[in-house]
């Protein structure tokens, strides 16, 4: 049995300062592959380097839709994403709930991910996060079904998760999954259909039951799989296997 963590921030300060130990407790822990996921340009040199100088490590790059003022066009992303251990383009999305007023800028980059993806041909990393119908409506205007890819984290209903899949989309849970105030992602996680199902830690953040409050790490990923497998009355190695075979088929790692 092996699991991958799906989504992961190996590269922030969190982590980054006991990354020998990271990787070990990885391996104790049967986790076999991370996918380390950038959130700024600026700070993909560092994600990038992870993957080269880790076998069991992947990079994605991308902007943050909490970052406002920072550039990204679709020239850089597509050139970025050339790379082969570059696997993904994200994350990107939107998010309206950390950040308020006119956010036509989030949407715009949005679409200006799913443009490079396509144009890349490589799959995205969606955020989303109190922005459910307009991500929907940006990934159906855009075409992002062309390249598919994972909505991260997810936290929204079933009818969201039912029209990610329809494009073509996996769903990927974390942490938030073991929360006792999760009742209804849990039913969520129990409808996700078993080839599009992913597992993830957003490593240093969201750590699950039972050490949540802690700096999250990615060898975690375990606890989520076990939840994710107790809701679908599957076994550890079911979950794992299926979810491992996910990732690589999706992200051509």
């Amino acid at each position: 049995m092996s699991l991958v963590d799906s989504h992961c921030h190996l590269d922030f300060p969190e982590l980054a300062d006991d990354l020998p130990g990271i990787l070990e407790h990885m391996r104790a822990q049967d986790v076999s592959h991370a996918l380390c996921v950038c959130v700024t340009l600026e700070d993909f040199p560092k994600v990038k380097a992870l993957a080269d100088e880790h076998a069991n490590l992947f990079a994605s790059v991308g902007t943050h839709p909490d970052y406002e003022h920072l550039v990204v066009t679709e020239d850089a992303l597509v050139r970025l994403a050339a790379d082969p251990r570059v696997v993904a383009i994200g994350e990107t999305g939107l998010d309206y709930y950390r950040l308020q007023g006119d956010l036509e800028w989030q949407r715009e980059r949005f679409r200006t991910h799913i443009r490079a993806a396509r144009e890349a041909r490589k799959p995205l990393i969606i955020h989303t996060r109190a922005a459910a119908a307009d991500t929907i409506r940006i990934m159906q205007e855009e075409r992002a079904e062309e390249v598919g890819g994972v909505m991260h984290c997810f936290t929204e209903s079933w009818e969201t998760a039912a029209a990610a899949l329809a494009l073509g989309f996996h769903v990927s849970f974390s942490g938030i999954v073991t929360f006792k105030n999760a009742s209804a992602l849990r039913e969520v996680a129990r409808r996700v259909p078993l080839d599009r199902l992913l597992v993830e830690t957003d490593s240093p953040y969201l750590a699950p039951v039972p050490h949540r409050g802690k700096t999250n790490r990615p060898g975690w990923v375990r606890h989520v799989a076990e939840e994710v497998a107790k809701l679908r009355g599957a076994t550890l190695d079911e979950i794992a296997q299926a979810t491992t075979y996910n990732f690589f088929r999706l992200f051509k790692a």
